[in-house]
């Protein structure tokens, strides 16, 4: 279905560009494991962002609504994620480019402006969330949100600032997986395992505040700004041919850890307040937070909680902001590298910070974070038939012969996309207006 590639069967002179990083790409050492570990980064890291504040918190209301009854489309969502993804590293190794500049090139300008205004717009949502979320963190222990966004934005700014691109990754990895800590929360919850089951196969496709949730859960799971990110970092990082296996191996285990987690999170709510007191809506932070402290205790179960939302909101905070940057940066011309220094990159690195900035005034003026969260997954929901349809298009379009989407596989992940968008699309239409 997908062959296997090496830097000798690759002709060079079919890549378009050929950088610095490149170049070492290809001399990189030939052990898998060790590929590996230099190849893996923009997978897990895109797929830890995934993860973000909304996810957890979308995971939570499931739980907390519908119990174990959405469980199934966790694991249903881990190959249509892959599939998608994956996508995203053949262009970004076989272009070179990023997926603004990819749309621009193949359907022109004002083709690349609308694809780029269903990113910002999701971006924005995830932007607020993911600062909800952290501000909400700090009115656990006291901080008031204005402290809160303050060291966020200064210290996320001076991180990009300061960085390359493989120091960004490596401090987006480090706080990411804080989120595994809710792996330990579901655990800790006893859930019954039989009861589980048995209740995840039982789906209500009547009720319009189910299906509600199913749009909210697949918008949670595949988010435009996953897209640009992950195609802009392969290209970024210079990823050859040779890399493809490992980053495959890269965005695979990110696939299954970020629909784990969101499994935790709806297994651990489904397991207390789902169990005590079913169909009730979460609408603060704090309220999650009381669903998991009665079985570990509350200093434990606050600080817990607090470590895993931290490490979602900032890993996906860097990659949201980075990801308008860099993609308007493709389609308006202007340098938008973290490889560039901010007097070479003046553009990026100042929609970066304006971005950061904007995102935490509008937080310090108060939003019902629970709507807003499960509001902006339903968004991304019904964008995804621009989304997906712009990735598929150019997998069969802009990549060389041997690697281009064609055949059965080619059939296979247009149906799936196709399904995945649709049921995206009639569930946060019906969801939203009954």
């Amino acid at each position: 279905m997908i062959t296997d590639v090496s830097a000798q069967n690759f002709p060079l002179e079919e890549v378009p560009y050929m950088s610095a990083t490149a170049v070492e790409a290809l001399i990189r050492p030939k052990s898998r494991w060790t590929r590996f570990a230099v190849v893996a980064g923009p997978g897990i890291v895109v797929m830890l962002a995934d993860t973000d504040a909304g996810s957890i918190i979308t995971a939570a209301q499931s739980g907390a609504e519908s119990g174990y009854r959405l469980l199934l489309l966790q694991a249903v969502m881990i190959p249509i994620l892959f599939v998608v993804q994956e996508l995203t590293i053949r262009l970004g190794i076989f272009t070179g480019q990023g997926h603004g500049h990819a749309i621009r090139q193949h359907f022109g300008p004002i083709w690349a402006w609308i694809s780029v205004s269903t990113l910002l717009l999701a971006c924005l949502g995830a932007l607020i969330t993911e600062l909800s979320g952290i501000a909400g963190v700090g009115a656990l222990i006291g901080i008031p949100n204005w402290l809160s966004m303050t060291i966020v934005i200064i210290g996320l700014t001076s991180m990009a600032y300061s960085g390359s691109y493989l120091s960004v990754e490596r401090i987006a990895l480090a706080v990411g997986l804080f989120e595994c800590v809710f792996l330990y929360v579901a655990w800790q919850a006893k859930p019954d395992i039989t009861a589980a089951l048995t209740e995840a196969l039982k789906m209500p496709l009547t009720n319009s505040r189910y299906l509600y949730l199913i749009a909210a859960n697949i918008g949670a799971v595949i988010m435009p700004w996953m897209v640009f990110y992950q195609q802009s970092a392969v290209a970024e990082k210079g990823l050859v041919a040779a890399d493809l296996p490992a980053a495959r191996w890269d965005t695979a285990i990110g696939s299954v850890v970020t629909q784990l987690i969101m499994a935790a999170v709806l297994v651990a709510v489904a397991a207390t307040i789902g169990r005590v007191d079913p169909g009730h809506s979460l609408d603060t932070v704090q309220k999650i937070v009381q669903a998991i402290t009665p079985l570990l205790g509350e200093r434990t179960g606050t600080l817990l909680f607090a470590l895993g939302m931290i490490g979602a909101a900032l890993v996906a905070t860097i990659v949201v902001t980075l990801t308008a940057a860099r993609t308007l940066g493709e389609i308006m011309g202007y340098k938008h590298s973290l490889a560039q220094r901010p007097q070479e990159a003046r553009w990026f690195y100042g929609v970066y910070t304006v971005t950061l900035v904007l995102g935490g005034l509008l937080v310090t003026s108060g939003v019902d974070l629970v709507k807003l969260s499960v509001g902006v997954q339903v968004m991304n929901a019904l964008l995804l038939p621009i989304v997906l349809g712009f990735l598929y298009t150019l997998a069969r379009r802009a990549l060389p012969e041997p690697y281009r989407l064609k055949g059965a596989y080619a059939v296979v992940v247009g149906i799936m996309m196709a399904m995945t968008a649709g049921l995206g699309l009639y569930a946060g239409i019906i969801g939203t207006l009954t």
